[in-house]
């Protein structure tokens, strides 16, 4: 299965037995005052920054996502978009729950984008597939329904072939419907992380579609997040995920490592080529920079993975 997005000069393409895909969530303004603040006052310039950001921190789609209080998404989405499309090169994922704003950033978006996303709600499916699929664009669909999000991977399951049969049923086809299995702090439910993992596998098995995940919200609540959500990450990229939304700022170093592990990334070239082109990381976090060209000469030529 695989999940193409494009912007107008750079094409994604989402697939198992491949890297990673990083999406790219810090264009959201839930918990982001600043954010909040330049999207009320039309401060494009930072929103540009946070994207340029981001990208060059290995990005390789942007979701953009600028609910907030007060702000009337239907006018500002699109603008944004437009914004963000003259600026990055990358593919766009749009992200809202209103179809009027979904539709009308779509209209603008350049290439082949993402709208992130619908649900199991009957009247969620009627009202964005629709929209996703005059769009042409690739959609991700949240594994929760009318009753909430099910605590048995089997109902997740069942959510998750009811949005893909329903997509392909308008016309959208099964390569752009990615899933969402959704996870839910492990500091309030002990079993969350591992309902997800299990739904992974299930959807893996049972549909073959793309899966995508968000970590950040297994570790709410707790110290030391960060070390949660890279353990998550890890176990869940095992488990069939192979898309991410998360902070490319903060997790690519390790998503590249965990990729070169997987047997993804040939030579460690792109593990390497990251170290070498983002000095922030310490000695201790990888080999010192002037082993690497001997490193690389001791490597044998064979492919070996």
């Amino acid at each position: 299965m695989q999940t193409t997005l494009q912007s107008e000069i750079t094409e994604v393409r989402i697939q198992s037995n491949a890297p990673i895909i990083i999406i790219g969530e810090k264009i959201n303004p839930t918990g982001n005052k600043r954010l909040a603040k330049a999207l009320q006052t039309s401060n494009y310039e930072y929103i540009r920054t946070l994207a340029a950001e981001q990208v060059a921190a290995g990005a390789d789609v942007l979701d953009i996502n600028v609910s907030a209080h007060g702000l009337d998404d239907t006018v500002l989405l699109p603008e944004v978009v437009k914004v963000l499309a003259s600026r990055v090169s990358v593919p766009l994922c749009i992200d809202s729950p209103n179809p009027k704003a979904m539709a009308a950033a779509l209209a603008v978006a350049p290439g082949k984008p993402l709208a992130n996303s619908v649900n199991g709600q009957g009247s969620v499916l009627r009202e964005m597939l629709p929209i996703v699929k005059d769009r042409g664009a690739a959609v991700i669909g949240l594994t929760l329904d009318d009753k909430g999000i099910p605590n048995k991977p089997y109902e997740r399951l069942a959510i998750a072939g009811r949005i893909l049969e329903q997509a392909v049923r308008i016309g959208i086809p099964s390569d752009d419907v990615i899933i969402d299995p959704l996870v839910m702090p492990v500091g309030a439910d002990q079993k969350a992380g591992k309902v997800t993992l299990e739904t992974i596998e299930l959807i893996r098995r049972e549909l073959g579609v793309n899966i995508i995940l968000g970590a950040s919200n297994v570790s709410f609540g707790l110290p030391s997040r960060n070390t949660i959500n890279q353990a998550f990450l890890a176990l869940a990229v095992a488990a069939g995920a192979n898309c991410v939304i998360t902070d490319p700022i903060q997790f690519t170093a390790f998503i590249r490592a965990t990729d070169l592990l997987r047997g993804h990334d040939p030579y460690a070239k792109r593990y390497i080529s990251y170290y070498r082109s983002h000095p922030r990381m310490t000695r201790e976090e990888a080999s010192p920079r002037n082993d690497l060209p001997k490193a690389c000469s001791n490597i044998k030529s064979q492919e070996t993975f």
